[in-house]
């Protein structure tokens, strides 16, 4: 027998995990799990330090959360998701933490037939370090339908390395260009952005297309996605998660 897990839930619907994951797997090779009594976090740093991601499902989205305490461990984020794309859309999801043998235990288990399919990930032989969370007041927030973000970043990526984002008379312009090619959208609300608030008259930051390229990864995992950005800061790219929780990036402008 192994030993008795300190971590241990079950998640309602197996196959939206694999969207998270997925967007782990984009950004980090070692994926640290923080695990409280409230809920189960990814926090990750970029080793260049441009963007910060975060996962974070709260206790509520489960159908079962055991933690004793606070818990915190190492996976290799290629073999997580290699394992959760296994699961179907019929499976529950159960994950406990094996520490006596080293392991995270990921249990699919099918609603219907009552199968079960079990896979082991190693757990790796570090400490997660302590991430620190970002709090900045950004003077623009936006939503749109995921599937409307993708389209303006895939857009901008097809032209260059950049995208500009400015606000002004309540409308958000995305800007991209290189060598004689140019990429300009105009969106206000209703056309096609849901939402629309500031509290500056405008804003304008650059960032690196790769990284927001990065931040489309989990457009499936939620319907709508929130940009927020100020002059020359940080930008906030933020899905709520169906079923609960939240996934949440930022990235660092280009300056100069």
């Amino acid at each position: 027998m192994g030993g008795l897990p300190k971590f241990r839930v079950v998640y309602p619907n197996a196959s939206k995990m694999k969207y998270i994951t997925q967007a782990i797997a984009k950004v980090t090779d070692e994926a640290p799990i923080y695990v409280t009594p409230e809920a189960v976090e990814v926090k990750v740093l970029s080793p260049d330090k441009s963007m910060l991601t975060i996962v974070r499902i709260p206790a509520t989205a489960f159908e079962e959360f055991e933690a004793e305490g606070e818990e915190s461990f190492m996976v290799a984020s290629t073999d997580l998701n290699r394992v959760m794309r296994r699961g179907g859309r019929n499976d529950v999801l159960e994950m406990k933490l094996d520490r006596e043998h080293g392991v995270l235990e990921a249990v699919f288990r099918d609603r219907k037939t009552g199968v079960e399919r079990v896979f082991q990930v190693e757990v790796l032989p570090k400490t997660p370090e302590p991430v620190p969370e970002l709090n900045l007041e950004l003077g623009v927030v936006v939503k749109m339908l995921s599937e409307d973000y993708r389209g303006i970043v895939g857009d901008a990526k097809s032209i260059g390395e950049e995208v500009v984002l400015s606000f002004e008379d309540g409308k958000l312009t995305v800007y991209s260009s290189e060598q004689q090619k140019e990429y300009v959208g105009v969106f206000s609300e209703g056309s096609p952005l849901l939402y629309v608030y500031a509290t500056v008259d405008k804003a304008r930051a650059s960032y690196s297309v790769d990284l927001l390229s990065a931040t489309v990864k989990p457009v499936s995992a939620s319907k709508q996605v929130t940009v927020s950005f100020d002059t020359d800061k940080p930008a906030k790219i933020e899905y709520e998660l169906i079923g609960g929780g939240q996934l949440i990036y930022w990235v660092v402008p280009r300056v100069g």
